[in-house]
């Protein structure tokens, strides 16, 4: 568990949005993202990769996961393959959780518990993508999100039952944990201990040849380290961008128009009645009851229900109709008659007893067809805009489909054509640091890395609406080492260094082994009788290494991950030597009880605790549906998709 709490002390938040990760990850399609995959309970043809009791996980249903969870990871890392993605065990993280998924709502249902139709509606109605002006499911756009997601109703729904039924089997089973006092201020002492020790480093040119190596031995090295000198793919981008200011004599709306639009959205015109809602829904009546008489007590909701191991869900700004949807008309009437900032309740809702502040009054009065002419106007203009340059630019699609160059497409519209450097495939300049592609580039780039070669000229928007880029591939460089010639010298050091790796890992094998016969480690390093760095003597704490982060050395990590009195070697970054590494003092932390800090880390703790309860429920209900995985057929996958077959 200290794994999740380790940062505590470099930031208050930092535990609590780590464990709320966990979380996310377990219910993260929920609530407005629930649509996320192809279907849960999609059974595609192909090789079964996954069978849960009855029910199966193909291999073209696992693709697909893989595929929208890249282009989820590509939009805050536009360079992200999927060779990374299976090099991090994506597809077999993702693939644990489809069968969790599945063995949850088995388990559930073999046990008599099932999901309505009236709570799916009632969380479907929770998307604010899928409501009209009146707080309810618009069908058009609940069929236009389905369309997006390429899924049939039946399909999401058969998503919201996995998760609905996850929700309601596991969440219970952590409400109300607590950790000791105790407990968080033993692991506070953790995270605050002082250690004493050292750290030897064994460089390998100390032990490496003093002379030069033959050609022949350069050759042989350079052959057999070819991927470390291996440079990464690069290519340049021949591009040209254009506006919407090429489109010209847009036609004005008209006074019809202007009314036609008005007539066909009169609700987003007519006068509005909305609350700001924040809520807790406990299991019982009576605790319910308990939370209020706090709550309206002089005490906040949110400290209430975070005393009892809750929290509080913000349900945003909602219509009276929309809120009847979630809990029921009598509900809806104490809410909406409640003045803002009061705590109403308890309310029977369909997952327990629902407490409920209104947070604010949202009011809006209607505007006539005169009052909003101006704004549809506008609207109505933009729209003629946009249409007119996206039929622009569908002919130009059109002629690259049928054998238009990027230049014939550039000489047409009267654009100049320029080429980038070599670029990487995040986007940096090659061999220039800090420099990266034009700003309108950055959202191509991944495609242009993606394409065969020179002679496949794309469009793209770059700003709805307003900006665009034609381009094409202009260099394409394969990942590969340079020739030899090109970095002899830099080889030739490295392998000759490398002719010290037996010496060096010789000579720290004996000074760990007298280190741990009693023998000062000074004098074990002197009695090698090679010229070599100092004995590094540390005396520091674990909150100094954790604030380094990534950057602390891995020495100093190794020493904070060992026993006292033990030795310890590691092989330094790059195969450049080696480390001896001993702890010869641990003094625990002394944090005081009431420090303002123990309350985030019993927190945490408590988020650590639940997320462990959580998995084991979930290995139970595996274990009691039955499941399996065909290891092998993963691997087919793996292969297929990396292009390794």
């Amino acid at each position: 568990m200290i794994s999740f709490i380790r940062s505590f002390f470099n930031s208050k938040l930092g535990v609590v949005l780590a464990m709320g990760f966990v979380v996310l990850i377990m219910f993260g399609f929920a609530a407005g993202d629930l649509a996320g995959n192809g279907g849960f309970g999609a059974f595609g043809k192909g090789n079964r990769v996954a069978t849960i009791g009855r029910q199966s996980v193909s291999s073209d249903d696992l693709e697909k996961q893989v595929g929208i969870w890249l282009e989820r990871l590509r939009k805050s890392n536009p360079g992200f393959t999927i060779k990374q993605f299976i090099a991090e065990d994506g597809i077999n993280k993702l693939l644990s959780f489809l069968i969790d998924a599945k063995a949850t709502r088995l388990w559930g249902e073999s046990h008599g518990i099932y999901i309505g139709e009236r709570l799916i509606d009632h969380e479907i109605a929770k998307n604010g993508r899928l409501q009209g002006p009146d707080g309810k499911i618009d069908p058009d756009l609940y069929g236009q999100f389905l369309a997006e997601q390429g899924m049939t109703d039946a399909q999401f729904r058969g998503e919201a039952i996995e998760l609905l039924m996850a929700r309601q089997l596991l969440g219970p089973s952590t409400i109300g944990l607590t950790v000791p006092r105790k407990v968080s201020m033993r692991y506070a002492g953790a995270l605050t201990e002082q250690r004493q020790g050292a750290i030897v480093t064994l460089p390998l040119a100390a032990f490496a040849p003093k002379g030069p190596l033959t050609d022949a031995e350069v050759q042989a090295y350079y052959n057999s380290h070819k991927g470390d000198y291996a440079l990464p793919e690069r290519r340049t981008i021949r591009w040209a961008s254009y506006s919407d200011s090429a489109i010209q004599n847009v036609p004005a709306p008209t006074d019809a128009e202007v009314a036609a639009r008005y007539n066909a959205g009169k609700a987003l015109y007519a006068p509005t009645d909305k609350r700001k809602l924040t809520q807790v829904v406990l299991p019982t009546e009576a605790a319910a009851r308990a939370v209020l008489a706090e709550a309206t007590g002089g005490k906040k909701l949110e400290q209430v229900v975070a005393a009892k191991g809750l929290s509080v869900a913000a349900l945003g700004s909602l219509t009276k109709e929309a809120f009847v949807a979630q809990a029921n008309q009598s509900a809806a009437d104490a809410v909406f008659a409640a003045e803002a900032g009061k705590t109403v309740g308890p309310f029977k809702v369909p997952l327990g007893w629902a407490i409920v502040r209104v947070d604010a009054r949202e009011t809006t009065a209607g505007k006539t067809l005169e009052q909003a002419t101006p704004e549809i106007t506008k609207l109505l203009a933009d729209e003629k805009r946009r249409n007119a340059i996206i039929e622009y630019s569908q002919r130009i699609e059109e002629e690259f489909s049928n054998g238009g160059s990027l230049g014939d497409v550039a000489k047409e519209l009267g654009l100049t054509v320029v080429e980038t450097p070599l670029i990487l495939a995040d986007g940096s300049v090659f061999g220039q640091n800090g420099l990266n592609v034009a700003p309108q580039l950055a959202k191509v780039v991944p495609t242009v890395f993606q394409l065969d070669g020179p002679g496949n000229p794309q469009l793209a928007e770059v700003e709805a609406g307003k900006t665009f880029v034609v381009f094409d591939v202009g260099q394409a460089m394969p990942a590969a080492p340079p020739p030899l010639d090109q970095i002899r010298a830099q080889v030739a050091e490295d392998a000759r260094i490398a002719k010290g790796e037996v010496a060096a890992k010789a000579a720290a094998d004996k000074i760990k082994a007298q280190v741990e016969s009693g023998v000062p480690i000074e004098v074990a390093l002197a009695s090698l009788g090679v010229t070599l760095p100092p004995v590094d003597r540390v005396d520091t704490n674990r909150q100094k290494v954790e604030e380094q982060g990534p950057a602390a050395a891995m020495p100093l990590r190794l020493l904070f991950a060992m026993p006292k009195g033990k030795v310890k070697l590691l092989r330094a970054p790059r195969n450049r030597g080696w480390y001896v590494v001993t702890v010869t003092q641990v003094t625990p932390g002394n944090v005081a009880e009431n420090d303002e800090r123990m309350t985030g880390l019993s927190d945490s703790l408590r988020k650590a605790k639940a997320e462990e309860y959580t998995e084991e429920t979930r290995d139970a209900f595996r274990g009691e549906v039955g499941s399996t995985r065909d290891d092998a057929n993963v691997v087919k996958l793996q292969r297929q998709l990396s292009g390794s077959n």
